[in-house]
């Protein structure tokens, strides 16, 4: 049975084959990094056909994170061809077997609110102006290096979580290249490992780059080597957006 979103004991346990250890591996480290950053973290899956793909929200970068990776066979489970269901990060993780390329999807839970609203499916388009991979990387690290500057400026009395959140809202909105796309969503796809040089299996065509900017309706999807960040220009009213 297909399981719903949040829905506790909606699907039996079920186990999915990856392509390969490759793909395994890749999601087991995707995992342990939104792990990092919440050690309660929970994810969307939604299988279909032969696709797999991981919905996470890390928190303080106010986007949402997505992780792909190839199935070695056509989800099936009785008459049900899709899976849709919100499960703990770490007993996903914990349920991943690299050797053997598969994992046993675990018991869903009840979801946060932003897993009921997701990117749409459909409807994108591709967004001029979005600097190359190697530009983005240092783009980045002049911004984790005013942060720095910028904080240990201080004084003492006035380095208070309020002043560091108002410095890094600053830094962290910033566009990148006029896109609307803010800087922040380029900071969370390298600190959840999605901009290191793409591996076999990763690789780019010839002639197109790496990283690429799509929007659909309220929503920016950066797509890089290893996931795509999504983050929305508008609130949870706003049109394009999908609750599924």
């Amino acid at each position: 049975m297909t399981g719903t979103p949040g829905a506790p004991g909606a699907h039996s346990t079920t186990a999915l084959h990856l392509a390969d250890e490759g793909e395994a591996a890749d999601l087991a480290a995707f995992l342990g990094r939104l792990i990092h950053y919440d050690r309660a973290a929970a994810v969307r899956l939604q299988v279909s056909g032969t696709a797999l793909a991981v919905f996470g929200r890390p928190p303080s970068f106010e986007v949402l994170a997505i992780r792909t990776a190839r199935l070695a066979k056509p989800y099936e489970n009785g008459l049900d061809v899709t899976l849709d269901v919100t499960v703990s990060a770490g007993e996903l993780l914990e349920s991943i077997d690299e050797p053997a390329a598969t994992l046993a999807v675990p018991q869903s839970v009840t979801g946060p609110p932003w897993a009921g609203v997701l990117p749409p499916r459909g409807g994108w388009q591709q967004v001029p102006g979005l600097p190359e991979l190697d530009a983005v990387r240092a783009m980045l690290s002049m911004a984790v290096a005013e942060f720095r500057s910028r904080t240990e400026e201080l004084a003492p009395e006035d380095r208070t979580r309020g002043e560091l959140d108002r410095i890094g809202r600053e830094i962290w909105s910033r566009e990148i290249g006029g896109t609307g796309l803010p800087v922040r969503a380029a900071h969370a796809a390298q600190a959840l490992g999605f901009l290191r040089p793409a591996g076999p299996g990763r690789q780019v065509a010839p002639g197109e780059s790496p990283l690429a900017l799509y929007s659909s309706g309220a929503w920016l999807r950066l797509r890089a080597p290893y996931g795509s960040i999504a983050v929305r220009r508008a609130g949870f009213g706003a049109l394009g957006v999908s609750v599924r």
